[in-house]
């Protein structure tokens, strides 16, 4: 892998993370398609390049994740006890709560992904029927107008969904963000702050990715090119991440989504229909 293609395999997840059309499914389609890595490579790279936007969201959150390390050491120095920031330990255990529940869905689903992209084309018709399922939730979110309830009023059960449903984002063409802002905006929680917990919810996720994948299945590459996709996703990602999300806020992805998918899935069953054409 060349420079130009470890910046633009960089650039593309940096921009794709904000929008709810799954940067997974957009990167390893890319791979699949164009750099003619095997399915299993490709959904490794896919996973690394999330360490670039992860850092993205520290930098963009870290006064949040600043006052939930507070909150932490306090918790361990008096022993579980309320003293201290209540507000910063209590955004520290709905994010602790999400996390725990991604791993109930995200840990069997690794095994069965591993299990469904043995090939080319069965990776690319998992992706395209994926990425239809994201469009039919976003059309979901769209309907979802009774944001009104905030922080104060979270509750264990809006953190346990939302978990549940990101881990389901460990599926090339199932968006994370997409999936997690859904189930909060039809919870009742205001956009603003659905945001702000997809975002935070996300850190944990991507490091937990990284250490239970199998990343020896990435394909070789030097020391540079692995520097360079992280750089460019980083750069990429905080650059545009408001924009791009003022941006989603506008645009009907779900329709995108579903045409972009079933795009994928008519692509991967031309070899199959000239077969049975001639």
């Amino acid at each position: 892998m060349d420079a130009y293609q470890s910046v633009l395999l960089g650039v593309l997840q940096g921009v794709t993370e904000w929008l709810p059309i799954s940067s997974q499914g957009q990167t390893v389609l890319v791979m699949l398609q164009f750099l003619r890595l095997e399915p299993a490579a490709a959904l490794s790279m896919a996973i690394f390049l999330h360490t670039g936007t992860m850092l993205a969201v520290l930098l963009r959150f870290r006064a949040d994740f600043r006052s939930m390390l507070a909150a932490l050491f306090r918790i361990r120095a008096d022993r579980g006890s309320l003293r201290g920031d209540p507000r910063s330990q209590l955004l520290l255990r709905h994010i602790v709560v999400a996390t725990g529940a991604t791993a109930v869905t995200a840990l069997p689903l690794l095994y069965f992904v591993a299990r469904m992209i043995e090939s080319v084309e069965h990776a690319t018709l998992l992706i395209g029927c994926l990425l239809i399922l994201t469009g039919i939730l976003l059309g979901l979110q769209r309907r979802a107008r009774t944001s009104y309830r905030r922080f104060d009023e979270l509750t264990v059960t809006d953190m346990v969904l939302a978990g549940l449903v990101q881990g389901f984002s460990i599926l090339p063409g199932i968006s994370r963000s997409g999936t997690t802002i859904t189930i909060l905006l039809m919870r009742g929680i205001t956009q603003e702050l659905a945001l702000r917990l997809s975002f935070l919810m996300s850190v944990p996720a991507v490091l937990g990715a990284l250490i239970l994948f199998e990343l020896g299945q990435v394909p070789a590459v030097s020391l540079r090119s692995a520097a360079l996709m992280v750089l460019s996703s980083l750069l990429a990602g905080y650059l545009t991440m408001d924009l791009l999300l003022r941006f989603a806020a506008r645009v009907n992805f779900a329709s995108f989504c579903i045409v972009l998918g079933a795009l994928t899935i008519v692509l991967t069953q031309l070899p199959q229909l000239g077969y049975f054409i001639y």
